[in-house]
């Protein structure tokens, strides 16, 4: 096949990927892109479309879940514990390593100090570091 059927090939692909976005038809692109550079020494069709099954499959297996990862990026929602841990609270009661009361987002939470840290009075901004059972554990910070 003329390498320019396969290189015409490859830019029809590229710009289909346009309407679908899921980088399969841009994968079969670089298929055809590299099947038409291997056609200008492989004169044999059968041989140019096994380099073509075989790039294009090598692409979608390994380029294509890269691609993906980066462009919808895996920003995964944090819930329960997790979205708590990290979080910004400030002391109602003042929090000691045994015991104390913290307000995490509007709520009203048990809190405990680290051990060997000095009381929190209220008011004090504090950090979540943990959550054992519903004891919030607290550091002084923000």
């Amino acid at each position: 096949m003329d390498p320019w059927v396969w290189f015409s090939g490859a830019v029809l692909l590229s710009i289909a990927e346009v309407l679908g976005g899921e980088f399969v038809l841009l994968m079969l692109g670089g298929g055809a892109l590299v099947t038409a550079g291997a056609a200008v020494f492989v004169p044999w069709l059968w041989l140019q479309l096994l380099i073509f099954a075989l790039v294009s499959a090598a692409l979608v297996v390994g380029a294509r879940p890269a691609l993906l990862r980066h462009f919808r990026g895996t920003a995964a929602i944090r819930t329960g514990i997790d979205a708590v841990i990290g979080s910004k609270a400030t002391v109602v009661s003042t929090v000691d390593a045994d015991r104390g009361q913290v307000k995490i987002g509007g709520e009203v939470w048990s809190a405990q100090g680290v051990e060997g840290h000095r009381p929190l009075p209220p008011g004090t901004p504090v950090t979540v570091v943990d959550v054992r059972g519903a004891t919030a554990v607290v550091i002084w910070g923000p």
